[in-house]
């Protein structure tokens, strides 16, 4: 064979090789989750795309692109999951990446990587029902594993073993929410009175203020760490009031009739908390409130309406964390009623992000204590705004796109994301 037909002959294998390869170059690379107005189940998005971190795949969070899109891989089981949660997907070729890409680089937006699926357990009491908490109703409804402990857990050292918690509307206290004001003979109350203090007996406590102290110290520990914790409602103000407090002596225990401490407010050490300062008790036996961090003080003479509230907006490639727990379809929202409902600005220690706001009050934020971080979500429900004991339990099936469960699911996914430097 001649030189010539020998050169001739490898331009036609590498033309052949080409035109097979082309099919594949030209097909999708990408699957893309929108989370703009366009995705018909924002709430399951997160679900698939936390499915696809737990069968070992990467996934990428484009901050500020289309509403906090996520991009995954294109692969038919995917597709399969993503048709039966009913979740919007767009296919996304090389050429179309290319794109994306290019828009994200030039623009406040940011890739993210994220790398696996979080281990999540909620902090819940054993009788609770999944309609008692909105994040249990989120994690359900998107899909996503999780485990429930509660103070047994807590004291035999199992926190290490998640890297999420979330904290039930507990009230770390030993106060059981004031609910004796109201509920005093309702079984379910006399039921989580016993329960707390079978435990603390069986753990040594003198009291459940001192169980509830103990824990409390605990999670605080979690996040020093290097955990991630997110709490909503009570638990956000009374977590902070049981790390300040050096004994029982702010709880009025009103199960067995001990007159709360008139000094209590002066014995807080606020060194220990990690969002809260300077702050106020409540110690009137008959004001269902805990102290004056909450601005709508929902159970008082004094209470505030509701209103709206508004999502700052953070730069993603600057401040990632900040753009992760704030990604929405919307940037303003509806206020909703909790035991705690917002957080009073001048009650914020200075390191404390805040993420959301209504008026002079806080409504979402974030802060870091050691290796890990925490953020405190006021109010109960996103979509019940006056939300009451009994009531009949959400559907989230009636509300897909909410933007306020959104903001939960954030935190969800925030530990899968890759940490990277800081670009400052």
């Amino acid at each position: 064979m001649t030189r010539r037909s020998s050169h001739r002959c490898s331009i036609a294998v590498l033309l052949f090789a080409f035109w097979v390869a082309l099919p594949a170059a030209l097909s999708a690379q990408w699957l893309l989750v929108p989370m703009d107005r366009s995705q018909q189940d924002h709430l399951k998005a997160y679900g698939l795309t936390y499915w696809t971190l737990d069968q070992q795949e990467k996934a990428e969070w484009l901050l500020n692109y289309r509403g906090g899109s996520f991009l995954l891989p294109d692969r038919d089981d995917i597709r399969r999951e993503a048709a039966f949660r009913g979740v919007s997907v767009e296919t996304m070729d090389a050429s179309a990446e290319a794109r994306m890409r290019a828009t994200v680089a030039a623009s406040n937006m940011e890739a993210v990587p994220l790398e696996r699926a979080p281990q999540v357990a909620i902090y819940t009491p054993p009788n609770s029902t999944p309609w008692d908490d909105a994040v249990t109703m989120a994690l359900d409804y998107a899909g996503i594993e999780y485990d429930k402990i509660w103070d047994d857990q807590v004291i035999e050292g199992d926190l290490s073993e998640y890297e999420w918690i979330h904290l039930h509307h507990e009230d770390f206290t030993g106060q059981y929410s004031k609910f004796f004001l109201t509920y005093s003979g309702a079984p379910w109350l006399q039921e989580e009175v016993a329960r707390n203090q079978e435990i603390a007996r069986r753990g040594g406590f003198a009291d459940v203020p001192a169980l509830k102290k103990h824990v409390a110290e605990t999670m605080r520990q979690y996040v020093e760490d290097g955990g991630f914790l997110f709490a909503m409602c009570s638990a956000t103000e009374t977590l902070e009031l049981a790390l300040a407090a050096h004994s029982a002596d702010i709880a009025a225990s009103y199960s067995d009739g001990t007159p709360p401490d008139p000094n209590a407010s002066s014995k807080l050490d606020w060194d220990r908390t990690m969002a809260f300062t300077d702050a106020q008790v409540q110690i009137a036996p008959s004001v269902n409130a805990f102290s004056d961090i909450d601005g709508h003080q929902v159970n008082t003479p004094w209470r505030n309406e509701l209103g709206v509230f508004t999502l700052f907006d953070f730069s993603a490639k600057f401040d990632p964390v900040a753009a992760m727990l704030t990604q929405n379809h919307e940037s303003v929202l509806s206020d909703f009623y909790g035991l705690t409902t917002s957080f009073r600005e001048d009650r914020l220690k200075s390191g404390t992000i805040v993420l959301a706001q209504e008026g002079s009050w806080a409504k979402y934020v974030h802060g870091n204590l050691g290796e890990g971080t925490f953020t405190y979500f006021g109010g109960h429900d996103p979509e019940d705004a006056e939300h009451q004991i009994g009531d009949p339990q959400t559907d989230l099936a009636l509300h897909p796109n909410s933007p306020g469960y959104r903001l939960i699911l954030n935190n969800v996914l925030f530990p899968a994301a890759k940490k990277q430097k800081l670009k400052t």
